[in-house]
């Protein structure tokens, strides 16, 4: 059965997960610059640019919202997808640098994904400051950059 809500995704996740994931969304919600709307995108919660805003869409499917940020409950963690600190230097070095000043854990990070393995040490408060770096403009701006190379 497919997800088609936030709310059904956490309720279909480990019980033990539903408050971190919960803690997880608000502070997104809360931290993303307005613009952004939350939906459901390649099975996980997510936050896009509206084709009301950017009626271009994503590239690979036009007819799709541009993805911003997402989050998942995978087996062995909580993952974190986010854009920004793939396609901005800048963005990806600050991360990596604030990191280990609010989490003793090694950082688990691919291109854009952040793995949490242990949920009670997620730092929410740095997610929060991650979440207000860039703005809707920003990000389509930063998006058509990227398409040009």
């Amino acid at each position: 059965m497919k997800t088609t809500s936030p709310e059904d995704y956490i309720k279909d996740t480990l019980t033990e997960r539903h408050v971190f994931l919960n803690q997880l969304r608000t502070t997104i919600k809360t931290n993303l610059p307005s613009g952004f709307k939350e939906c459901m995108q390649y099975g996980m919660i997510s936050y896009v640019v509206p084709l009301n805003t950017y009626p271009e869409g994503y590239h690979c499917n036009p007819e799709m919202p541009l993805p911003f940020m997402s989050f998942a409950s995978q087996k062995n963690s909580i993952n974190l997808y986010h854009s920004g600190i793939y396609a901005i230097p800048e963005l990806h070095d600050w991360f990596i640098t604030e990191y280990p000043k609010h989490c003793k854990r090694k950082l688990d990070m691919g291109k854009s994904c952040i793995r949490f393995k242990k949920q009670e040490e997620i730092p929410f408060d740095l997610i929060a400051q991650l979440c207000q770096k860039l703005s809707v403009k920003d990000w389509i701006d930063t998006y058509k950059k990227s398409l040009k190379k």
